[in-house]
């Protein structure tokens, strides 16, 4: 069977009304598509569920969603198994780990359910090339976090007038987006002669730890001036870290992502930059890529949505305010 591009330079309602167009030609019920989000209880991944519920709802499709509380391999793989059960006609996921899903993924490909990863990967992420052992998911479809690393590095840059030393506050290595958001403001920071990157503190998502790395990098280096968060309880707890050590305002804090919450947070200074995904539009996509794979049209094996960098000066815009995470 020929099978058109689902992509070609079509704009989003556009895209959904060529989607939509192709009912008539699907099965008698509605396609399920299942999304296994990265835990249920995090604004991000609510946000994504509402824009893949919007798409399900103009395509016709039946979306399940279901989710662990806590963002790991072990909580998460009893949940995709019950939701495999259910026998979805297809899979999106957004892996906890990049290589203790490939085994449990693997399986639901084998057992005839297609997958899509969104927001995280397994692998490297790159998928439908014929080589490796993770590269059977049919796309991956997120923010460039690499980019996004980068989008922050200018950012911070910008905001310490391009000297002086900072670091990255991660939750610990071997999660694809933040290893990749890490990686992209490095690369990034490089390219800034006058600024020092110091040793990453890994917090083990634990925005209490991370608050405390703060304190010990300030009193080891005094002339610290930024730091980047890889996540929100990254930025939150490196934020209340350097309130605490009394160099609100001086130390520079900037944090991924950007849930309603830090509104407060950004106007009061305890972080100065957010850089906001734009999850809804990754959940979107998810659905509008299943169903255009079970309608006969061809995916890209990657897809990528944008990004929006949110601070004090526009955090009330409108245009701004719409990319702020929702419960």
């Amino acid at each position: 069977m020929q099978r058109r591009s689902f992509v070609g330079g079509v704009g989003a309602a556009a895209l959904v009304a060529s989607l939509a167009a192709g009912r008539s030609r699907a099965a008698d019920r509605p396609y399920t598509v299942a999304l296994v989000p990265g835990l249920t209880t995090d604004a991000f991944y609510i946000t994504m569920h509402r824009g893949a519920a919007a798409a399900a709802r103009a395509l016709g499709v039946k979306l399940v969603f279901q989710g662990a509380p806590a963002f790991n391999p072990v909580q998460q793989v009893p949940v995709l198994d019950a939701v495999l059960a259910r026998r979805p006609d297809v899979l999106l996921i957004a892996p906890t780990d990049k290589t203790q899903l490939i085994v449990p993924l693997r399986n639901a490909f084998s057992s005839g359910v297609p997958v899509i990863t969104v927001d995280t990967y397994i692998g490297t992420g790159v998928y439908q090339t014929g080589s490796g052992n993770a590269d059977f998911p049919l796309a991956y479809i997120a923010s460039n976090n690499t980019l996004g690393g980068a989008i922050a590095a200018r950012a911070l840059a910008k905001a310490i007038g391009d000297r002086g030393r900072v670091y990255v506050s991660n939750i610990e290595a071997g999660v694809s987006t933040t290893d990749q958001r890490e990686a992209g403001f490095k690369q990034e920071m490089a390219k800034h002669p006058n600024i020092t990157v110091l040793s990453t503190q890994f917090n083990d998502d634990d925005a209490n730890k991370a608050a405390s790395q703060a304190q010990s990098v300030l009193a080891r280096h005094s002339d610290l001036v930024g730091v980047f968060g890889t996540n929100l309880f990254s930025a939150m707890g490196a934020g209340n870290g350097i309130q605490q050590g009394g160099s609100a305002g001086r130390v520079k804090v900037v944090a991924f992502d950007a849930p309603q919450s830090i509104v407060g947070n950004l106007k009061s200074g305890l972080v100065d930059i957010a850089i906001a995904q734009h999850p809804a539009e990754i959940g979107w996509f998810g659905v509008a890529a299943a169903y255009a794979h079970l309608t006969g049209q061809s995916i890209p094996p990657a897809i990528a949505t944008g990004f929006t960098i949110i601070d004090k000066a526009n955090v009330d815009d409108p245009a701004t305010k719409q990319y702020l995470y929702s419960e």
